[in-house]
């Protein structure tokens, strides 16, 4: 409705039209002993935290609703507006575009909440089942140079690197037999587009494709563990609209298929883990990056300066946050805030079973999470970048 930047990729973004509308969705579950969650996905690129806990907040305020019981995902999409103070030093300091930024956060934040309430004020007896498909168009990015994967598939030559193609779908049936929801997730940036157009990624069009095709039903995507693979080839809508219809395919192929029932009963875990840096940064650190030529680390040196100045101390780890949900005995959803690489969902399901469901990008955009291979290995998901995402240090720890 107004001009919200578009979010990432470090630059001012204003947008000229959309492709089709951005939605947050909600699934509210209930076991017959009263058990209850919910999972929000949304076309977001990341939620911050500092809006995040405004929704737990309220949730637990107006209706009772536990941390563990909640669950906020974002795509990770880069043609969805900014938020909060998610990746605040990417973008030129603005005041209007600050305070537009503000309101339209403000605005998600009641939306959210309300949109919560309704889902849980329509529960009604359904029934659960899962399945799993396949999409191979992610690409792991730190393996392969993007402008040689087109000639490398031309060829018919193996890419390198680890990918999860795994497309894990969930149905919701209501009593009549009709289909309610279909969630489903993929491991990839939603990275197809970085032009200045409203719209989903390929998320949003394999959404809008299966919505179509099953009327009355709801779509809803999360990023399984995608923070180092790309679609790749990219950057036409011709190719995001194929990525699309390809994860569509995905869906659509196991829904065919004899889907596994999910038993009855819901248990929750939820803990915050505290993240330690490498280093946190002293005053002299930032002094000595004032004058970067690197606009966003010269804004976040100054900004975190000013926050010394005023008295604030920062502290030597981020509260990271992990969610566990068993649904029946069948399947366990693990929730993982910010940019998880692939490695987690693989040894995840690798240690509790194929049908774990590893979501990424969940109620916190805090920064790249590396595995110990890619920490080592270093690059820009495990190396010295937590500036560009606000953090006080350079680099996490690995113990």
């Amino acid at each position: 409705e107004k001009s919200v930047w578009l979010a990432g990729y470090g630059s001012k973004r204003p947008p000229d039209g959309k492709l089709h509308e951005l939605w947050m969705k909600a699934l509210a579950l209930e076991d017959q002993a009263g058990h209850r969650v919910v999972l929000v996905t949304s076309d977001f690129q990341g939620v911050p935290k500092s809006m995040s806990d405004r929704v737990f907040a309220a949730l637990k305020a107006q209706h009772q609703l536990e941390r563990s019981q909640v669950m906020i995902t974002f795509s990770h999409n880069h043609c969805g507006p900014r938020l909060g103070d998610d990746l605040i030093d990417y973008y030129p300091v603005d005041r209007e575009q600050e305070a537009l930024v503000e309101e339209y956060t403000t605005q998600m934040v009641d939306r959210m909440v309300a949109m919560i309430a309704e889902s849980i004020k329509a529960l009604a007896p359904a029934k659960l089942a899962t399945g799993t498909g396949k999409a191979t168009f992610a690409v792991n990015r730190r393996n392969n140079r993007e402008a040689e994967v087109p000639e490398l598939l031309a060829k018919g030559e193996p890419l390198k690197g680890p990918v999860d193609h795994n497309v894990p779908v969930l149905t919701v049936t209501r009593e009549d037999g009709k289909l309610a929801a279909i969630l489903f997730g993929y491991a990839c940036h939603p990275t197809t587009l970085s032009f200045m157009t409203w719209c989903g990624d390929y998320p949003g069009f394999a959404q809008v494709e299966l919505e179509q095709r099953h009327p009355g039903a709801m779509a809803m995507f999360v990023n399984t563990c995608g923070g180092d693979q790309n679609p790749l080839p990219r950057r036409s809508v011709e190719l995001c609209q194929k990525y699309g219809h390809l994860l569509a395919v995905g869906v659509e192929e196991t829904l065919q298929k004899p889907l596994q029932p999910v038993s009855a009963g819901l248990k929750t875990s939820f803990e915050l883990i505290d993240l330690p840096y490498l280093q946190v940064v002293s005053r002299d650190d930032l002094h000595a990056v004032l004058q970067d030529g690197n606009g966003i680390r010269a804004r976040w040196a100054a900004r975190l300066l000013q926050k010394l100045d005023g008295g604030e101390k920062f502290a030597p780890a981020y509260p990271y946050p992990l969610h566990a949900w068993r649904l029946g005995k069948e399947t366990l959803f693990i929730g993982m805030g910010a940019e998880t690489v692939v490695d987690y969902a693989l040894r995840f399901k690798s240690e509790f079973g194929p049908t774990t469901w590893v979501c990424g990008y969940a109620d916190d955009m805090i920064a790249y999470i590396p595995s110990r291979r890619v920490w080592e290995e270093g690059g820009y998901e495990g190396g010295a970048n937590l500036f560009e995402y606000g953090r006080p240090a350079y680099r996490w720890e690995i113990g």
